[in-house]
Order: C-alpha cells, then structure tokens, then sequence
C-alpha cells in the first residue's frame, strides 16, 4: 500500500460517522437511506461521506435499477492494520523492557521492593 493511500484510509477513519458506516457495511450492503437511518443526517450528508470511503476503497458503490447499494472492502484496512502492527510490537517491545526493569528494581529493594522517601 502506498503512503497516500494509507493516508486516504486514515483520512476516511478519522471521523466517527463514517467509521459507524463501515462497522453498519460490515453486515451487510445497504442502500443511502438505510445508512442514514441512524444518524440525524440527510441522504446528500450521508453520500458525501460514502464519496470519501469509496475514494478510500474502503467501500464500494454498486447499481441495481435506482439503487446504490454499497458494500464494505475492507482490504484497505488490512493494510493499515499491518501498518499499526509494526507500532504495536514496539510497545509490547517497551512494555516488556519496562517489566524487566521494574522486576529487577524490586529484587533489589528486598522484600517491599521499595525504597522509603525522605
């Protein structure tokens, strides 16, 4: 995945409506209407949304006579997930560092494991 195509993934992730699109497509294709059913929003505000996620890739937008259903892609999501890999295996990383030094801290300090301050 490119750099800019991760970040039209982030970009469309950033806002909250268009996540509870993604997480309402997860279950299944739905029409306009149906998505902006939840939300006190118009059909146009819910398409201006679905203009971002289909400029994403993160869903695709099909015709059925005057219909529009869409669908979740979530392949763009796989990919920002293996991006955020990389960041949490760096905190496990750190976590476990800090883990090592807290347990040789407490071996250090005898049975309380800490010192009284003065």
């Amino acid at each position: 995945m490119t750099a800019d195509a991760l970040s039209l993934t982030f970009a469309a992730l950033a806002d909250p409506t268009r996540r509870a699109i993604l997480a309402r497509l997860s279950l299944g294709q739905a029409t306009v209407t149906e998505l902006a059913k939840p939300f006190k929003m118009s059909g146009p505000g819910v398409t201006k949304h679905l203009k971002v996620l289909e400029r994403a890739g993160l869903i695709v937008r099909g015709r059925e006579a005057q219909w529009r259903p869409s669908r979740l892609d979530a392949r763009p999501l796989k990919d920002a997930a293996a991006w955020l890999d990389h960041y949490r295996q760096f905190w496990e990383a750190s976590f476990d560092r800090l883990e090592d030094y807290l347990n040789e801290v407490q071996m250090k300090g005898g049975k309380g494991g800490r010192t009284k301050r003065r």
